[in-house]
């Protein structure tokens, strides 16, 4: 038998014996002072004894006078280190109070993380994250199937269509956001003529300001502008309103009343989405070329020279690509802010975490859609 009093003078005491049966015997007040003495003697301790035998190891607390919370955390340290090393734990003599401590701690094991362990190597660790890519993908097509047989099922049946409910989504996203598009579309148009200005004016080019400014806000500038807004204020709202309803199990109740949550919840939000994307683009164009307008004024280029020059300049090949552009801003906007609010997982941050993505993934969609119209209509020639 082997026997360790922690000290004397104590009124904590551990006995360990390896035979005939591994025993692990704890005596007297199990408090945060006798825990912080014990902790590495004692675990270690009951390691060894696990590891000099194949039964079970006995961890007798029927002596123990008293036991806070740190003497739990304790006894469930040594809980663990036996398991780990694979042989079973028998506690012997358990009080209520002992009982009632140890609870929370077992409680903690079946809580699930929400951030999982991430556990093995890079080779691991590359493999998960293929998996998360490849589940993330299957998803998204599977949404882009299902939004494309509501979309193909309003064009035959359009009078199935929540027009109303559209109609309202619209005038949030659109005739709601005239004040901060005009405010931003204004300051771009000054930004964009003022410093082009600078530069025109050494070479006495000003009017051809407007043929710069006309030419980027129609092409590039408004549609781009006015996806950035859009997804930061509609998609936000899109993937919040109905992270929210997901939270609240309305989306499963609507599911239950035999109703197609894509049809239902985001067709009249995709067609409003793609109904005020171009009507904003527009708008922000002829917003922009008021304030370059303005600026123009102190460099002494009259109103109706600089709005001629802008007619002489624009195409409708710029205005339509523009416009096409906004349309696509549009559907990627709704789209995406509606998949998230669908993917809305539990708990009191869900929303808000598909709210970031919704936007994130937006000016994310919107930069690399925008890039690639820019090498289509290259090749095009528009």
């Amino acid at each position: 038998m082997d026997k360790q009093a922690a000290d004397s003078g104590q009124t904590f005491r551990y006995d360990a014996t390896a035979s005939p049966d591994a025993r692990l015997h704890l005596a007297g007040r199990l408090d945060v002072h006798a825990v912080e003495r014990a902790w590495s003697p004692l675990r270690r301790r009951a390691r060894e004894l696990a590891q000099g035998t194949q039964a079970a190891v006995m961890l007798d607390v029927g002596d123990l006078e008293y036991c806070d919370g740190a003497g739990a955390a304790l006894l469930h340290a040594l809980e663990r280190d036996i398991e780990r090393a694979g042989r079973k734990v028998e506690l012997v003599g358990v009080q209520g109070l002992v009982e009632e401590q140890l609870t929370p701690y077992r409680e903690l094991e079946t809580v699930e993380p929400a951030r999982h362990e991430t556990r093995g190597g890079l080779w691991a660790q590359s493999l998960e994250a293929v998996s998360r890519v490849g589940q993330a993908a299957y998803s998204q097509f599977g949404f882009i199937g299902e939004l494309t047989r509501a979309l193909g099922s309003a064009l035959v049946h359009p009078r199935q269509v929540r027009w109303g409910d559209t109609f309202r989504v619209a005038e949030a996203a659109g005739f709601q956001a005239l004040p901060i598009v005009s405010l931003i579309a204004f300051l771009l148009g000054v930004i964009l003529a003022f410093q082009s200005a600078i530069a025109m004016r050494q070479f006495g080019g000003e009017i051809f300001v407007a043929n710069l400014v006309a030419v980027s806000l129609f092409r590039e500038l408004g549609p781009l502008m006015m996806a950035i807004l859009l997804a930061g204020r509609s998609g936000a709202a899109f993937a919040a309103e109905i992270g929210t309803m997901k939270v609240n199990e309305e989306v499963n109740a609507l599911k239950t009343m035999g109703l197609d949550p894509v049809r239902f919840l985001v067709l009249p939000k995709v067609l409003a989405g793609i109904l005020v994307a171009p009507l904003l683009a527009l708008y922000a164009n002829m917003i922009g070329l008021l304030g370059a307008a303005v600026v123009m004024q102190g460099f002494g280029i009259p109103w109706t020279a600089f709005f001629n020059q802008v007619t002489v300049a624009l195409s409708l090949s710029d205005l339509f690509s523009g416009l096409f552009k906004a349309v696509i801003f549009g559907l990627l906007i709704a789209g995406v802010g509606c998949l998230r609010g669908l993917q809305t997982a539990s708990g009191a941050a869900a929303v808000g975490i598909s709210t970031t993505s919704a936007v994130v993934t937006s000016i994310i969609l919107i930069v690399v859609f925008d890039g690639l119209f820019a090498v289509l209509f290259y090749h095009m020639g528009v």
